[in-house]
Order: structure tokens, then sequence, then C-alpha cells
């Protein structure tokens, strides 16, 4: 199977594409990334073959195409793809509009391709368990979730609401959301918000938390930042509480670690011994494009996860609820 990858803008760029080294029968053919440097140091990294021009790319013999661009340019890059009969896993958010995630969804349906967002969570043991305890009802009836999803601050185009389309909240409130969703398998029709700058000094929201109701009466809280500071032992944290009837149950997604004192920048580093979400979230989707299957993250779940980060604005802004 021949995979490319178009752009690495997006740090999970480097883990999708050692994943892809490590699979069997699978080759990254070549890169696109239109910042030259950048796209020539990756093919370099992973010995391949760096592309200028997007629609040379495109032509070239692919089965796929991995998308880890800036989000405001996944709706081109997603909509060039599928004309040109590649399937797709795009980063996440899906886009920075709902408009552009319709249509994005609605062209790769028209091509006969699949679309796939990356919510490597879902592939998380911990979290695959905790969906697992669910579906089988020994936590009894769902009452809420309380979760976290709290980084460090990635700077550069992040910080740019032109081309990320939004700051913390949208970055960290998309995974959450979507692992809800999942788990109970209803959608969310209220959003309350607070959402601003706390912890830095820049020109777009750093930290927001949320109160969400689902359509089956579920209620959440989600406390989405950049509030990690630099010299913290790992990015940050991944966690949900699942309060049921009859029992309750809370996960870290990333406290399978060992601890690692040295004289560094970090005096203490978190070195992760868990399942690679990365690797697992890609070794899915090439699978899904061998089998033809439906993708097991759809265009659909993106578009729902980006519709709640985006009520978020909408809600702390107008200072009210936000209806779905």
């Amino acid at each position: 199977m021949k995979v490319g990858m178009m752009s690495f803008a997006h740090m999970h760029a480097h883990s999708y594409a050692n994943s892809l080294l490590k699979l069997p029968n699978v080759e990254l053919v070549c890169i696109f990334d239109d910042e030259e440097e950048r796209g020539k140091d990756a093919a370099k990294k992973y010995g391949t073959e760096y592309v200028s021009d997007q629609e040379t790319f495109l032509n070239r013999e692919m089965d796929a195409v991995i998308i880890c661009s800036e989000n405001s340019k996944h709706k081109e890059m997603v909509v060039n793809a599928a004309k040109a009969k590649k399937n797709i896993l795009c980063e996440k958010p899906i886009a920075t509009t709902l408009k552009d995630g319709e249509e994005m969804i609605r062209v790769c349906e028209e091509n006969g391709v699949i679309l796939q967002i990356a919510f490597p969570v879902r592939f998380n043991s911990s979290i695959r368990q905790l969906k697992d305890m669910i579906s089988k009802g020994e936590l009894g009836k769902i009452i809420a979730f309380r979760t976290t999803n709290r980084g460090q601050n990635p700077g550069g185009w992040f910080i740019d609401k032109q081309a990320s389309g939004g700051g913390a909240v949208l970055d960290h409130t998309v995974h959450m959301v979507d692992v809800m969703r999942w788990c109970i398998e209803k959608e969310v029709k209220k959003v309350d918000a607070l959402v601003d700058s706390y912890f830095h000094d820049i020109p777009i929201d750093d930290a927001g938390l949320l109160t969400l109701e689902f359509e089956n009466g579920v209620i959440a809280s989600h406390d989405a930042s950049w509030s990690k500071f630099s010299a913290y032992p790992t990015w940050g944290d991944v966690t949900i509480e699942v309060i049921g009837t009859k029992k309750t149950v809370k996960v870290d997604a990333l406290q399978e670690h060992l601890r690692m004192y040295e004289e560094d920048s970090k005096p203490l580093k978190h070195l992760f011994y868990g399942n690679n979400m990365d690797f697992d979230l890609i070794k899915d989707f090439v699978d899904c494009v061998k089998e033809g299957r439906e993708p097991s993250i759809t265009g659909y779940d993106g578009l729902k996860a980006l519709e709640v980060a985006l009520a978020a604005y909408d809600a702390s802004d107008s200072k009210s609820t936000v209806y779905l």
C-alpha cells in the first residue's frame, strides 16, 4: 500500500510517519509541504521524496494521504485529495468552520474515498477498556462525565487564529467530545463555556471550562487548556471520569509512565510505556483502506466534535447557553 503525507505543520506528522514505517507492506512514497525547507527535512528524515507542487504530488500513484497541515488548510487539501481519488486521514479538527467540514464530507462521498479524522485517544488501551465497560453496562446508567485535556502552549501557527481557527479550546476539546460521544453514542445538545487567555500573553484563548448536556440528559464538564509550563514532565494530560449508577471510573490515558530524573532542562521526565495510540490509529486507517470499509472515526464524528468546540466560543462570547 502506498501512502503520501501532506504537510508536516502539525507535530503529530512525525509520529504518523514513524508509524507508517513500522507497518509491513506500507510505503511512504512522498511528502508534499508548502514550506520547502520543512518538507525537505521531513523527506530526508523518513527516506522518501519531497514534492513541492500539490497537484504533482496528488497525481502520483498512491492509495491514501495523511494530512497534517495547519487547520485552515484542511479543507483545501482534503477536497483536492478526494478529487484525486485518494483515501484520506485528516488531522483534527476536521476544519475551522462547520460549512467547510460539511463540504469536505460531501466531496469525499461524491468521489468514493474514505475520510477518517485523527482522534488517536480512541485507541488508548485504557480508554478502550472504559468504552468496553460502558458497553457491557458495568457502570450502570451513565450520569455524568468529567474530562480534562491540558497541555503546553505549542506556539507558532497554533496561536494565529487565521491559521488555527481557535486556541486551546478548539485544540483540546474535540478529542474529549469525541471520546464521550463514542462512549455513550449520543449527541451534545447544550453548551455553556467560559473561554479566555489566562496563562499566556497571546492573542488567542489558552483555556476554557465547558459544561455540556447530551440528548439523553448526561451532563459533562471539560477543562481544556495550554496551562502546563515548559518544564512539566510531559506535554500534558488526558483524563476522563465517568459517573454511573453502579460504578464511578476514572481514566488517565497517560498515566502509564516511568519517572526519569536527570540534569537537563526538564529535571523530571515521564517516559510513557503504554500502547502507542498514534501507531494504532495509523494501523486502523491502513487496514480500513485495504479492506474498503467505513472508517472507525468518520468525517461526521469530526464534524460533531468541531460543532461543540465552536459552540463553546459562541457560549462564552454571548454569556448564554448555546443549543445544538
